[in-house]
């Protein structure tokens, strides 16, 4: 006897429980809720150097072309708080929590493989990502009720808050889809009033060109010189928006022990940074999503964050970088970073 298809969801939501996801809801396959907004916001320039975002967009638009006969997506949350305890308190750097140990790529992959073969055994054919594929995940999470879209565009989970990774499955099987919540901000603007950068311009507006999260890992150039200053000690992403967002009052800790904080990344100081070889790049981040960004993109941004502590002592580890860089990214912000120093000692 074949299982119907409310069996079929109601086994695809054990399954994912089983796995360890935190969530797990179902949105009808049809074109993204806020399309044309996404469009608009790419003709505007606001989306930066991410001009992969650009590509094949009509696919982003429409699941549907993404996998032939797609019925339904399989919508999953998967929590990544990795608790109170802050590893970076007595250090001078910051880093975004979602990067304190494995990269969740491999994390989440890992589980939607396993998710994707029961869901083979079910009688359907799939197609998964963790944002890496042509899907607006928010709008379809939204769609399903997996949380709602917040202020900062940052997707709030009722029970978890901000600190979860989305993902999904595209898939053949017909399902029955999950209503959808209501917008739970109300008149709170606590994300962008403290947005450090005014990155959030509005109300789910966002100008990715200003944001730190951006500015410290998608962006491959230079940092504006007039941001500098605002990034502030943060060498890699930044949580200002998801910390402040008044929902986190229910945040859980992960039971994914791979995304609590790993000591060896909070083992160093910023004056260790200036001097880290390729092979010590390589080997304290080899797990880390810190890697992606390579070694030149990370001195830059160590240079940054010593450059605003302007500490006087931090000067020798500075110039001894250019005497050994060649990369012109990391030597036109060592020279900033000294310039700084210099500039506030006088």
């Amino acid at each position: 006897m074949q299982p119907t298809s409310d069996q079929i969801k109601s086994n695809i939501k054990f399954i994912a429980k089983s796995l360890g996801f935190s969530d797990c809801r179902i949105a009808k396959v049809k074109p993204a809720t806020h399309g044309k907004r996404f469009q608009e916001w790419l003709d505007a320039g606001t989306a930066g150097d991410m001009k992969w975002l650009e590509r094949n967009a009509h696919r982003r638009l429409n699941p549907a072309e993404v996998l032939d006969g797609a019925k339904s997506m399989v919508c999953l949350a998967l929590n990544y708080y990795p608790g109170e305890h802050d590893p970076a308190d007595g250090i001078d750097y910051k880093i975004a929590r979602y990067a304190w140990n494995e990269d969740y790529h491999d994390i989440v992959e890992d589980k939607l493989r396993d998710l994707n073969i029961a869901m083979e055994e079910l009688g359907g054919t799939q197609r998964f990502y963790v944002d890496t594929g042509p899907i607006l995940e928010r709008d379809f999470a939204s769609d399903a009720g997996l949380g709602w879209n917040g202020k900062s565009t940052v997707q709030i989970h009722k029970s978890l808050g901000t600190w979860t990774f989305l993902c999904e499955l595209i898939t053949t099987l017909e399902l029955a889809p999950d209503p959808p919540l209501n917008d739970h901000c109300g008149k709170c603007t606590q994300c962008i009033d403290h947005c450090p950068t005014n990155a959030i311009t509005g109300p789910r507006e966002m100008d990715a060109r200003r944001c730190i999260s951006y500015l410290t890992i998608e962006h491959k150039g230079s940092i504006p010189l007039e941001l500098r200053p605002l990034i502030g000690d943060r060498i890699y992403g930044c949580d200002v928006c998801l910390e402040v967002c008044p929902w986190n009052r229910f945040a859980k800790l992960s039971s994914e022990t791979k995304l609590h904080a790993k000591g060896e990344i909070f083992h160093h100081s910023l004056r260790d940074f200036l001097a880290i070889s390729e092979d010590d790049f390589r080997r304290i981040f080899a797990k880390s999503p810190i890697k992606r960004i390579k070694r030149p993109a990370f001195l830059r941004n160590i240079c940054v964050a010593v450059g605003n502590k302007a500490d006087l002592n931090d000067l020798p580890a500075l110039k001894m970088l250019l005497l050994k860089e060649t990369d012109p990214l990391v030597v036109e912000h060592a020279e900033w970073a000294i310039a700084e120093i210099e500039k506030s000692s006088v």
